[in-house]
Parts: C-alpha cells; structure tokens; sequence
C-alpha cells in the first residue's frame, strides 16, 4: 500500500477553531458583514449605517442601524405591523407593503435627524429610477446615506428587499444602489419599464391577481382574499388604498405604541417576588430567632420541671 499522508493530525485538532455561533446557525454572513460595517479610517469614529430589511411569515421589519464594539445599535425601526394605522389593513408582508414600510422607516429617520423637510425624496412615485441629491444651497446638508443590508435573502429580481430599499430612497436617504433589480427591468434591452414598477409601489399586481382568480376560481378567490372581502375592499380599491397611505405616512411618520387591552407591567409584577431591603432582611431575621427563642425557650421550662 502506497504511503499515505495524515492531514488530519492531532495537532490539526488541536488547533482548530470553530466559526462563530451566528455562522454555525446560519444567521449571519460576517463576510457581507465586515464589508458593511468597516468604515474608512479616515473617517474617524463616523458610523457607517445599514438599511437592515428582515422578512417574517407575519411581519416586515426594517432598521437603519450601526456598528460599535458593544454590538449594533439602532437609529430608527419601522414595522409593517404598523400599517394598519394609516390604512393597509391587509397583505402585510407583500411587496407594496415593503415599499410602505421602508418609506417610513425612512422619514421616521430624517424626522429624528431634522432632513425631512429638506429632504422630501418622491412625493409622488412613477416608478422612474431616481437616487437622493445632495442640495444646491450653500451650506446645505448632505443627505443621510445608508447601505441596503439583504442579510441572507436571495437578491433575485423583483425581491421585496428591493421594493423596502426603493420605498426609503423614495422617502429621501440616499443608498448607492441601480435599476438592475427592479420589477419591470428587461436584461437584454437593459432599461427599466417604469409603469411595471409603478404598477407593484400602488399595489396593482395585488389587483391584477385578484381579478385573475375571481374570474378562474372563484372560491379559491373567496378563501384567499376572505379578510378583503369582510372589510369590502375590492380590486378597483388597491391603489386608492396604497396613495392615501403613502401621504399619511409623509404627514404622520412618528411612532406611536398600540393601546394594550391589559396593564402587563402590573401583571408581570403580580407573580414576582419584591426584592427586600437591607433592613427588611435584617428585620425578618430578627424575627426569626425571636421566634426559634420563644418556642425553645417553653420547651426548656417543661424539661426543669421534670
């Protein structure tokens, strides 16, 4: 048998060194992550910020975030859970919605930065490629520039990242990103059809497909649009419904928590155990042996009379 070389050594045992835990659960890619976080040296201690957008079964949530060595700290959030509020009451995960969501992560920002009135972005979307500009006046803030962070979503063609990245450079921050994957882009002819990537920021898409299956299955169409139809929201009401949000997120974009049906600090606090103070304790314990002493005390006068 021919001579055969032992990688695998003890000593290569020895020494081997696992990824970190987030890699070894397939959370992180920290190869993306380095990228997006390492900022220039001559920059000093200025952040480099990230557009996070996550996706749930339930949910859409999107951070704009920084990296410090006690770990990432977050300048704004935006849910699409909030919705709800300014009208979109359904489909909170789809793609209009991502777009809605990032427009108010968006302005929630440049409101906490003081930009939004200088930096409005695209009132009125028409779906044309367009990124923030810095302003002609002199004296004049830069934009607030941030880098769309995927995670480890697949960045296909017509993805929600893209329609949550296109909502807040619509909502005016400036993220470096093109047209290439947009809904409505024609690799060949390369060029961006813009009444395709209007059609999905109104929600037409959404209408489309109801009118669709209305007309090919119509209790398929009963099922899957049974909450739309309990509230009477029809096809011919999408884009009304989408316009009418994407101006109230522009007057109102703070946050505002939901009213809670019960007092969930009280109820927290009904099972806890109130921790005592230093004279509590010393309180119970003197009672303690005050009361060991009594009751010993009664045992040791029947034992005398005996």
């Amino acid at each position: 048998m021919p001579f055969v070389k032992k990688i695998k050594s003890d000593a290569y045992f020895s020494r081997f060194q696992v990824k970190y835990r987030r890699r070894r659960e397939g959370k992180t890619d920290y190869y993306a992550r380095k990228r997006l976080t390492t900022q220039a040296k001559n920059k000093y201690n200025a952040p480099k910020y990230r557009l996070v957008v996550r996706f749930t079964n339930k949910d859409i949530i999107i951070q704009i975030a920084y990296a410090r060595l006690q770990g990432d700290f977050i300048l704004a959030a935006a849910h699409s859970r909030e919705l709800p509020r300014y009208g979109i009451n359904h489909g909170l995960t789809n793609w209009s919605a991502a777009y809605a969501t990032g427009l108010l992560c968006a302005r929630r920002a440049l409101t906490k930065l003081g930009l939004a009135d200088k930096y409005e972005g695209v009132a009125e979307p028409t779906g044309e490629y367009a990124m923030t500009e810095a302003l002609d006046e002199d004296d004049a803030p830069r934009p607030f520039k941030c880098f769309l962070d995927v995670g480890l979503k697949r960045t296909s063609t017509g993805s929600r990242v893209f329609g949550a990245m296109k909502g807040a450079s619509d909502g005016g921050i400036f993220i470096p990103h093109s047209e290439k994957r947009f809904p409505g882009y024609d690799p060949e002819s390369k060029e961006l059809d813009a009444e395709v990537l209007k059609k999905y920021i109104y929600g037409g898409h959404i209408a489309e497909y109801m009118e669709s299956l209305e007309e090919e299955d119509d209790e398929r169409f009963k099922k899957q649009f049974a909450t739309y139809l309990a509230d009477g929201v029809g096809s011919e009401d999408i884009e009304e419904i989408f316009t009418n949000a994407y101006a109230a997120i522009r007057e109102d974009p703070t946050f505002k928590p939901t009213e809670k049906t019960k007092d969930w600090k009280a109820e927290t606090k009904k099972h806890a155990t109130p921790r005592l103070t230093h004279a509590q304790r010393k309180e119970k314990i003197a009672a303690r042996i005050e009361q060991f002493h009594a009751g010993g005390g009664a045992a040791d006068d029947d034992d005398d009379d005996e």
